[in-house]
């Protein structure tokens, strides 16, 4: 069974990734037009999020640099522990709604110190998967189409991802811990 699934996974993105110019060639689409054409919107696309992705990593090196993570992480770490969470995945629920590739760069830490196989490493993967870079697609995302007034969809973007953290932890606990 496992070796299925394996073939299945090593397979399935280059069949998707050929499927779609032929299913699209035989619709008569002009696959190559459109792919251009797409290309020249995206560049367009690139060059208006631009400033929004500078002052997005201006705040969390703001962030992190004043040292209102760390602060935060040892005002909230004691309690974690007491309800049997490890208190090192705490900045990752912090960086994840911020960003991405932050939030891999400290999951991968997590992964080396503690190992891929340990609570913290499984909690971090799960966290990582479960969860999304609220503010960063509020800013490049709507900045891009223009939405300024995005409140409603902050709120929810970060409840969900509370709500994913907590789900994370709450999962690992019960099935590794």
């Amino acid at each position: 069974m496992l070796s299925w699934l394996n073939v299945i996974s090593a397979w399935s993105i280059p069949i998707i990734i050929a499927f779609i110019p032929l299913y699209a060639a035989t619709r008569k689409v002009p696959v190559y037009e459109s792919f251009v054409d797409g290309a020249k919107d995206g560049f367009s696309t690139a060059i208006q999020i631009i400033p929004h992705l500078v002052g997005m990593m201006v705040a969390i090196s703001v962030f992190r640099a004043s040292g209102a993570l760390e602060f935060l992480v040892g005002w909230t770490g004691s309690f974690l522990q007491s309800l049997g969470v490890p208190s090192e995945v705490l900045p990752l629920g912090l960086l994840r709604p911020l960003t991405g590739t932050g939030s891999l760069a400290y999951t991968t830490e997590l992964i080396r110190a503690y190992g891929p196989d340990s609570l913290i490493g499984r909690i971090a993967s799960t966290i990582q998967g479960s969860t999304d870079t609220t503010l960063y697609v509020l800013t490049v995302y709507f900045g891009a189409v223009g939405i300024r007034n995005g409140r409603y969809a902050l709120k929810v973007g970060l409840f969900s991802d509370i709500v994913g953290f907590i789900a994370a932890i709450a999962v690992c606990l019960i099935v590794f811990g």
